[in-house]
């Protein structure tokens, strides 16, 4: 007999280390040249060690979640001559040990992590499967081989339909793949930017906008036959959020570096949609501008986009975006911020509902007010009150408002 030493295999070209995540053998087994020993888990794969001998393992050095170099020992085994020399059986003429049979038959249910990962993310039964390890041990290949067999997908319809996974299923032939390019593309790599990096925070003010909607009403005829285009709500709600900025800047702001930048600016992102397609372009110093400047603004943009195609100089530079969701009809939302800011708005429809006004029920005109926050930046208290001066802001709009 000749002891042998297994050591770290190497995995990849840059890989120089692993971790032993699970062994398959104990000291006294009997196992054949390539069967699997352990499973190595390294920075860019999970593997299974096989034997380099036939042979009985004589010790093994390397514990369960030690993480060695490659090349480094893990293991020793017992190998005759014959067997160094050819790949053959060899010969033992002492006999095995009497619980021999009794591992050998443990070993069949016990699954390495990457086995049962394997088979979870692929709802397989593994108690369906025969093994070609060890003892009977059911490894990578076993499963692989399974799942080739299409046996797997019968099985997951027998047991759970109910969980079979909607992204496992293959485009028919009449579906339609589109690929995600131009500015839907742009959009989702931002929006995915903004959820990884920033932790959201949500808050929600009502606000009773009964004698705006009634301003609004007495005065839409006589501005668009004067300006050519409608007076929307909207823009009285973009005039109260910059007023409301002026007084909170600590709202008006990005993150840049890890730093805090406060803007002197009010730039106000909002967003037009042409056709299928959305675009954020922004309203620069609207804090200095009337109701009537900023409606007009909007509607410069929204044509400007719908037409020529807005530049660049239109889409950069916000540092507060509002968003008009009450365009869909919708009373809630909870928006993704427009990185790097911190901060973003969603107007919601203004709906007429029953208040209770002097112990008496009065039918008035309500508009949610939510909005999204950078908690690394701001807090519920700042916010807060940021929410609080603007619905103080739209409450106090009427016929004596100024307009221009």
């Amino acid at each position: 007999m000749t002891i042998k030493k297994i050591t770290m295999p190497k995995l990849g070209e840059s890989v120089t280390e692993g971790t032993i995540n699970e062994w398959f053998v104990q000291v006294g087994d009997r196992v054949n040249k390539y069967d699997p020993i352990a499973e190595v888990m390294t920075d860019k794969v999970n593997a299974e060690i096989p034997s380099s001998y036939t042979g009985v393992i004589e010790e093994v050095i390397v514990t369960e979640g030690d993480t060695v170099t490659v090349g480094d020992i893990i293991c020793t085994m017992k190998v005759t001559e014959a067997a160094t020399s050819v790949d053959e059986e060899p010969k033992v003429e002492t006999k095995l040990e009497t619980t021999t049979e009794e591992k050998e038959t443990s070993m069949r249910h016990r699954y390495s992590p990457a086995v049962l990962r394997l088979a979870q993310e692929n709802d397989i039964d593994l108690t369906k499967l025969t093994g070609t390890g060890l003892g009977g041990r059911i490894t990578r290949k076993d499963v692989e081989a399974y799942m080739k067999s299409g046996k797997q997908s019968e099985t997951a319809i027998e047991r759970e339909p109910q969980l079979i996974r909607e992204e496992t299923r293959q485009p028919l032939e009449d579906d339609e793949i589109v690929p995600l390019q131009g500015v839907r593309k742009a959009i989702a790599d931002k929006m995915t930017l903004s959820k990884r990096e920033i932790p959201h925070a949500w808050l929600k003010v009502e606000a009773d906008v009964t004698d705006l909607v009634q301003y609004r009403e007495n005065i839409k005829d006589n501005f668009k036959r004067r300006e050519g285009h409608s007076l929307t709500y909207f823009a009285f709600f973009v005039y109260a959020v910059a007023r409301a900025l002026r007084e909170y800047p600590e709202l008006n702001a990005t993150w840049q570096d890890g730093n805090i930048v406060r803007h002197k600016e009010i730039n106000l992102s909002i967003a037009v949609a042409k056709d299928n397609e959305l675009y954020v372009p922004v309203i620069k110093r609207a804090d200095e501008m009337s109701i009537a400047g900023i409606a007009k603004e909007i509607e410069r943009l929204a044509t400007k986009a719908r037409t020529t195609g807005l530049d660049h100089e239109d889409m950069v530079g916000g540092t507060f975006t509002v968003n008009n969701t009450g365009t869909f009809g919708s009373v809630a939302s909870m928006g993704i911020i427009n990185y790097p800011q911190v901060a973003i708005l969603q107007v919601e429809s203004i709906v007429k509902r029953p208040v209770i006004i002097d112990n008496m029920f009065a039918a008035r005109d309500i508009v949610n007010l939510c909005l999204s926050l950078d908690h690394r930046v701001l807090d519920g208290l700042i916010c807060g009150r940021f929410l609080a001066r603007v619905k103080k802001i739209l409450q106090a709009m009427n016929k004596n408002t100024a307009f221009v």
